[in-house]
């Protein structure tokens, strides 16, 4: 797939703001600081389209992109770290259960792993509760630049390993490096994929 445009639209504060669902949509989420604006940017071959910072916890809304004026790309708030108060913190995981439970043009979430850690279990917890909500996702591990390739695989095996233990199935997953454009083109392939089933 050959992204020729991508544009910010409307940031929302929950899922009934959103604009209307009438085409495919795609959310990335992630922990705080997992690397996601840059792996946005990165898909979209536009350094600007989302936002970047060092300090966790910036994104706080549904931001909306439309991508090739065919579908959404959906920039979620972190989940876990941030400098917020408890009430926030609370306001913001009611706003991403609504928008994944509720939204009924989504058609796959990518969750983002750093892949310099071994398995966290917010990252865990996280992915077993959007199998509970049945929720399809497929899992993005972020910054395999980083680290070397060993630990790169070892951590990506550790953390499939583990879900091995209760899950039947695996999702999929994609290595990716946003600095090296790695996992790209993959990426973009499911997504072309999963845009033109009926």
């Amino acid at each position: 797939m050959l992204i020729k445009s991508a544009k910010y639209i409307i940031s929302s504060p929950d899922f009934e703001k959103c604009p209307t669902p009438d085409r495919k949509e795609y959310a990335f989420i992630g922990r705080s600081n997992v690397g996601k604006s840059s792996l946005i940017n990165m898909l979209c071959t536009n350094d600007k389209l989302a936002k970047t910072s060092s300090a966790p916890g910036k994104t706080q809304l549904i931001n909306h992109f439309i991508v090739n004026h065919e579908w959404y790309l959906v920039d979620l708030p972190g989940y876990g770290f941030a400098k917020v108060s408890q009430r926030s913190r609370r306001r913001w995981e009611q706003m991403i259960e609504g928008y994944l439970r509720k939204r009924e043009n989504l058609t796959l979430v990518f969750v983002l792993i750093d892949a310099r850690h071994t398995p966290q279990k917010i990252d865990l917890d996280f992915v077993n509760q959007l199998d509970k909500w049945q929720v399809p996702f497929a899992l993005v591990f972020t910054k395999a630049d980083k680290e070397t390739q060993a630990v790169v695989a070892k951590n990506v095996n550790a953390f499939l390993n583990t879900l091995k233990k209760t899950w039947q199935f695996l999702p999929q997953h994609f290595v990716t490096s946003a600095t090296k454009h790695l996992g790209k083109d993959k990426i973009l392939a499911l997504i072309e994929e999963k845009n033109n089933e009926k």
